[in-house]
């Protein structure tokens, strides 16, 4: 995210934050929305594009941009990175057999450059360090901020501390001047 767009955002009076979900299909990005914005999470079909939900998240607005993961539209998500705050990668690490594909999209994903500034949360079921090492985390360069966190999209848990700690992270960026 680029200086002038820091500025606008200083100037509003709402503070929003667009945080992009995405991730393999079928690893739970609308299920964790739905979840986060107390919806149900009964019936859920794959999202075939993107799904937008602005949810009101401490002071903060949270434009939450869930767009769907089929191998046939990733290439469509950069159409989705400018003005991203926050990016939420979702891995179901219990899909042992994707998690090479999981590493392969990440890692194409923060080749970017329009996504140089966003903060980046890992939503997971392994261990910390078990997701780290899968995907190769510490390759990553260093000017990136990043987390990963233990959550089930299903029961809830973890999501809120996932959410926390992304909301602050961008904050401390994008709102220092207050």
């Amino acid at each position: 995210m680029g200086l002038l767009s820091i500025i606008r955002k200083i100037k509003r009076k709402e503070k929003e934050m667009r945080i992009l979900m995405v991730g393999l299909d079928n690893s739970g990005k609308t299920t964790i929305v739905l979840k986060i914005n107390g919806e149900d999470t009964g019936v859920i079909s794959p999202t075939l594009g993107f799904n937008i939900k602005t949810i009101k998240y401490h002071k903060y607005s949270l434009n939450i941009w869930d767009v769907g993961g089929q191998k046939t539209i990733r290439s469509y998500w950069r159409n989705y990175f400018e003005q991203t705050d926050g990016l939420v990668w979702v891995v179901d690490s219990s899909d042992i057999r994707r998690l090479d594909d999981c590493r392969a999209e990440l890692h194409n994903l923060l080749k970017e450059e329009r996504l140089a500034g966003a903060s980046f949360d890992h939503k997971r079921a392994l261990k910390p360090s078990e997701i780290a090492k899968v995907l190769n985390l510490e390759a990553m360069d260093g000017s990136r901020h990043w987390q990963i966190v233990g959550c089930s999209a299903h029961t809830g848990e973890g999501l809120l501390q996932g959410f926390d700690w992304l909301v602050q992270d961008i904050a401390s960026r994008i709102y220092v001047l207050e």
